[in-house]
């Protein structure tokens, strides 16, 4: 599904529980893309202050407010004719998403403080954990860019509903650790069946910390095994024996 909507140019918005891999399912789109050259730029909307989102979103001139001390690029600015992932964007502040649609809409934008109008040609990924049908109906997203952002709507399983996918999974997360070229370490049996016998609430982004802190036991070996992998803390589990 991720390689049939990198190839069709639209607005994506990506659903699923924390941790579930929005962030890395909207870097696949961008890397199977045809903006895939172009630079992919990322914002968390929960963790910009109110009042900064405009600036984080379009940038802003040297003095355009206090504490502006310098110039800044936006993301628009930066992605260019790349990708832009709003993540958490169901957090995002009603004032800021009226200046979002309106960017969205005609495909240009000014910095705050700013009189030159810039393009904005860059394709929009969206992702959120929230329910959005219930915070437009309670005020909180407006309906117009709902509408907007998400042309076409990926619900991002758990992976308690596709544990099947552990494997491949971590074979990324190595692959991607390991660089270039590089050979890196492999998962054996014993450690996927380690893996996929935990609950695992954090999803993919709790896969890839339990994955990197077993590379960091396995010092440099090129198996992984059920020994390097830590139980996390207070969770149940079934143990599986180093093979």
């Amino acid at each position: 599904e991720l390689l049939a909507v990198a190839e069709v140019d639209l607005p994506v918005l990506l659903l699923g529980e924390t941790g579930t891999g929005k962030e890395l399912a909207a870097r696949a789109i961008h890397e199977l893309g045809p903006r895939r050259d172009e630079p992919f730029e990322a914002v968390n909307c929960a963790a910009v202050p109110p009042d900064l989102m405009a600036s984080a979103l379009f940038g802003h001139e040297k003095g355009a407010f206090t504490g502006a001390v310098s110039t800044l690029r936006g993301v628009f600015e930066r992605a260019g004719r790349g990708t832009i992932f709003l993540d958490e964007i169901g957090d995002m502040p009603l004032e800021s998403q009226a200046m979002l649609l309106r960017v969205i809409q005609e495909r240009r934008f000014r910095r705050v403080g700013g009189e030159r109008t810039l393009p904005a040609p860059a394709r929009i990924l969206s992702a959120t954990n929230q329910d959005l049908a219930g915070a437009m109906a309670g005020g909180r997203f407006r309906a117009d860019l709902f509408y907007r952002i998400q042309i076409y709507a990926i619900r991002l399983r758990p992976l308690r509903e596709k544990r099947g996918e552990i494997p491949v999974l971590v074979e990324h997360i190595l692959r991607r650790q390991a660089g270039d070229g590089q050979a890196g370490s492999r998962a054996s049996r014993g450690f996927l069946e380690a893996l996929s016998a935990m609950d695992l609430p954090g999803n993919v982004r709790e896969l890839e910390g339990l994955v990197l802190s077993a590379l960091v036991r396995a010092q440099g070996a090129t198996v992984l095994t059920a020994a390097h992998l830590q139980q996390p803390p207070g969770r149940g589990g079934t143990s599986a024996r180093a093979r």
